[in-house]
């Protein structure tokens, strides 16, 4: 198998030296034309780099325009998405130049819905893939041999012949065990820019603690994030990773709202608890209206937020309820003959006779029918 490869920056030029320390034919394609490899076979320009070869990795920027680095204040200015006319311009003239048999791999990062949206339709005459890498500035090559995942998003997200051969390469390359994450195009980017997410979510939690611990006093930031971070169960764990019914109960809303006021008292100079209460009120909104839009008598099989009980205090399930009555809506009983739709608000809620209604599963995971609607998996 021969790779071609383009753009030698710091992320792609390891990557693709990695490729050929274990003896693959690598020709690479960098518009610095100072970039030298004693590995890779460099050529003078792109259509060299790209004429005859099984897969074409793209690992050019996408960068943002100057001042949203984050090294300066960026919450002020105005949202932007990257810039893709790099990426755009590769796309187009390797599309020109290969052909149906040939695989194009986009490693550039780029947000949801921009490969379907703007990438796709520049190549045409090749099979477009998105293989998006995680990879931290300084341990490229390590973390490219050593990957915590491999994310292959196709147009269908099924692992086709051509994904197929993609995976295969890695298997070569890596000589381990390597989980893969098989999806969509849109999927694929998703993953790749939410997994950074949770990285920055989770810093600015830890180090939201920290100025606690600096205004408050008595207290040791480093004691209470090792006895977070050795919390296996809830935090550190594959729990709450499931979307659905979003946070309830007697304690973690109430606890949101106890910390703003908290915020305020020590003057944090920011509020990412009432961002939380907020985004947990807009996500209840927003599934208000889409279960509205089956129907305006709605009966949800549950109001409390724990299944097998009848505790509803801080119910996510009654403040969705809130949301539908808020929009003209109607919360039926189970025994009401004119319900249209039946919201599924624990994953175990299993219903008998529903054909007439329209059964809403936040959970998609009821068994598939005409009638059954899965929030959330579009």
């Amino acid at each position: 198998m021969q790779i071609g490869f383009i753009g030698l920056g710091k992320l792609g030029k390891p990557c693709a030296e990695a490729m050929a320390e274990r003896g693959i034919k690598v020709f690479g394609y960098d518009n610095n034309m100072s970039c030298i490899s004693k590995l890779v076979d460099i050529k003078a320009t792109l259509a060299e780099a790209v004429n005859g070869q099984d897969i074409v990795f793209v690992a050019v920027p996408t960068p943002h325009e100057a001042g949203y680095d984050g090294r300066a204040p960026i919450s002020h200015l105005e949202p932007r998405d990257f810039d893709y006319s790099i990426l755009r311009s590769v796309v187009k003239e390797c599309n020109s130049l290969m052909n149906e048999r040939q695989l194009l791999v986009i490693i550039s990062t780029v947000l949801p819905g921009t490969i379907r949206r703007d990438i796709a339709p520049l190549a045409t005459n090749t099979t477009l893939i998105y293989n998006p890498y995680l990879i931290a500035m300084g341990t490229v090559k390590q973390d490219f041999l050593d990957p915590e995942m491999i994310m292959i998003g196709t147009e269908r997200g099924q692992l086709d012949r051509q994904a197929a051969m993609l995976q295969n390469l890695y298997h070569d390359l890596l000589n381990k065990s390597v989980r893969f994450e098989i999806g969509t195009w849109e999927e694929a980017e998703a993953t790749k820019i939410f997994y950074n997410t949770f990285i920055s979510t989770k810093l600015s939690l830890v180090n939201m603690i920290q100025d606690v611990a600096q205004k408050l006093g008595h207290m040791n930031v480093d004691r209470v994030t090792s006895a977070l971070a050795n919390s296996t169960r809830r935090i550190m764990s594959n729990k709450y990773m499931k979307a659905g019914m979003g946070d309830g109960g007697a304690c973690h809303p109430r606890d949101n709202i106890a910390l703003r006021w908290l915020a305020q008292e020590l003057e944090l100079g920011y509020d990412l608890f009432g961002s939380v209460i907020s985004a947990r009120e807009q996500q209840a909104e927003n599934m208000a209206l889409e279960i509205l839009k089956h129907g305006k008598n709605i009966f949800f099989s549950s109001s409390s937020y724990k299944p097998g009980t009848d505790l509803v205090d801080g119910s996510y399930s009654l403040l969705v309820q809130h949301y539908i009555k808020k929009h003209g809506g109607l919360i039926a009983s189970q025994q009401d003959t004119a319900v249209e739709v039946i919201v599924r608000v624990h994953e175990g809620d299993i219903f008998v006779d529903n054909s007439k209604c329209i059964i809403f599963d936040v959970w998609r995971t009821y068994p598939p029918s005409g009638n059954v609607v899965y929030y959330g998996k579009s």
